[in-house]
């Protein structure tokens, strides 16, 4: 059965109204936001081009405490901001009835990026992370099946290390997402 955020649309606020309410992670999301630049002049042709299409919706689902927010949102505000697309922040606690529908493995995480088109029809989705650096997390859920296990704590605690290792201390991972959102947005 495909998805559907037809019940979504309209209902989220702004990228700015998301930034302007946040209580944690402020100071460093704008941070990231301001580091952000275009891998390619490609690239941004490709996000303004567009401005063509009328036909995509985005909303994104998110939270203001999540790590992997701080580090990604501000990338995909930065590259659908010159694409003319419209693009709501549905906050996850707020709708969860929506982030079930999006779960990762099996799980709540976020940021889930949504492409539907006018109706509400889901055309594709991102997140929560640049597939390089979430590639630990699903070896980890695919060996650590038991929650309970007495080295679970242990072994999420070095697989997070591990992704933090590959987000690395500056912007660089940032050309992965404008990647991978130019690639699912070319797909449809």
């Amino acid at each position: 059965m495909s998805k559907s955020v037809a019940d979504k649309l309209g209902t989220g606020i702004s990228p700015q109204q998301f930034v302007d309410g946040m209580t944690k992670n402020k100071e460093a999301f704008i941070g990231w936001m301001e580091q952000f630049s275009w891998p390619s002049n490609e690239d941004r042709q490709f996000f303004e081009s567009l401005n063509n299409r009328d036909d995509l919706r985005c909303l994104i689902l998110m939270a203001d405490w999540c790590g992997d927010v701080v580090r990604n949102i501000p990338v995909v505000f930065g590259a659908l901001e010159v694409s003319g697309m419209p693009t709501e922040v549905l906050i996850m606690e707020e709708n969860l009835d929506t982030m079930d529908q999006f779960l990762t493995m099996g799980g709540r995480s976020v940021p889930i990026v949504i492409f539907a088109d006018t109706e509400g029809a889901v055309r594709g989705q991102w997140g929560p992370r640049p597939a390089y650096v979430q590639e630990p997390m699903v070896a980890f859920k695919q060996a650590n099946t038991d929650r309970e296990a007495p080295d679970y704590q242990d072994n999420l605690a070095v697989t997070r290390q591990e992704i933090m290792r590959r987000y690395g201390e500056g912007p660089g991972y940032q050309a992965d997402v404008v990647r991978e959102l130019r690639e699912l947005l070319e797909s449809f």
